[in-house]
């Protein structure tokens, strides 16, 4: 599940919108009712504001929130799931953990000899995603959600540029989550992961993003290798001890953009323009000079 924007760069008070995809990071596979979100928030100017479930509308298999941007800064949206449970037999649960990339669950089961053990799993959503608003950065950008789990950039990713490194914490229940899988991909990286709600089927493609795995910090340090948008993705999975249950797992992902649009992202051409202006101004200054005392010198 992620939060996708046709441009993370927008004006003050414009009408904008956010797509919830619940599927890939390319496509939408089916909407989300609004009685499965627990939270849906907008973070900016250090106010975090609750969102109508009336602001909501379906379109294309997604599920499209229209809200109106407020002063410049850095803002942050997101939205968490309700838990639902699944159950699964051993091949369709194999194959999902390998598809989905929780090849930590996997090897679990592959090393206690349980990869012909059925499950039932319950699982709940928690996506971000963080957007300009005009010129100005602000310091929303880190806010913490609360969620069960959570990606927080270490810095404003809109103070970032094409390679620049950018770090970013994740949390579990609000404390840094360490040794867990990370995916990070952009739109260029064709990405494809699996959901496994009702109707979504199970014959879905391997996540391409990059692999990387957090530190005892819960941090990951990602590459921003291209301009465009950019994601990170996790599925923490652990074994259940409630009843009716043999596997809980919460899934996280954050989007934002690099580059496209903003002047923090093209900081050197402003730099380079500006010197560019500066040495010009000299030269037209010299030559009027060198004029003046030309004409000077014929007058005498």
């Amino acid at each position: 599940m992620f939060l996708k924007m046709d441009t993370y760069y927008l004006q003050p008070n414009q009408e904008a919108s956010i797509a919830l995809y619940n599927g890939t990071f390319t496509a939408s596979e089916n909407t989300i009712d609004r009685n499965r979100m627990i939270d849906v928030s907008l973070v900016g100017n250090g106010k975090r504001k609750a969102v109508d479930t009336t602001q909501w509308i379906e379109k294309d298999l997604a599920t499209i929130l229209n809200f109106t941007t407020g002063e410049e800064g850095t803002w942050v949206a997101g939205v968490s799931t309700r838990a639902r449970n699944i159950e699964l037999e051993a091949e369709a649960f194999n194959e999902y953990l390998d598809h989905d990339g929780v090849i930590d669950m996997l090897e679990w089961r592959k090393q206690n000899d349980a990869m012909d053990e059925d499950a039932v799993e319950k699982y709940s959503k928690h996506v971000k995603t963080i957007f300009q608003v005009g010129e100005k950065t602000s310091s929303d950008w880190d806010a913490e959600l609360g969620y069960p789990i959570e990606f927080v950039p270490l810095s404003n990713p809109y103070d970032a540029r094409k390679g620049d490194q950018l770090k970013v914490k994740l949390l579990r229940d609000a404390k840094p989550l360490s040794n867990q899988l990370v995916y990070v991909g952009s739109e260029h990286s064709h990405s494809h992961d699996h959901d496994h709600d009702e109707d979504s089927g199970d014959d879905h493609q391997h996540n391409e993003g990059t692999q990387l795995t957090t530190d005892g910090n819960g941090v990951v340090a990602m590459e921003l290798t291209e301009e465009g948008i950019w994601y990170l993705r996790t599925i923490h999975m652990t074994l259940s001890e409630e009843e009716g249950l043999t596997h809980e797992s919460n899934w996280a992902t954050l989007t934002f953009e690099v580059g496209h649009g903003h002047s923090h992202a093209d900081g050197h051409s402003h730099v380079m323009g500006g010197f560019i202006y500066w040495v010009v101004g000299i030269l037209l200054l010299a030559i009027i000079l060198v004029w003046l005392r030309m004409n000077s010198r014929k007058k005498s």
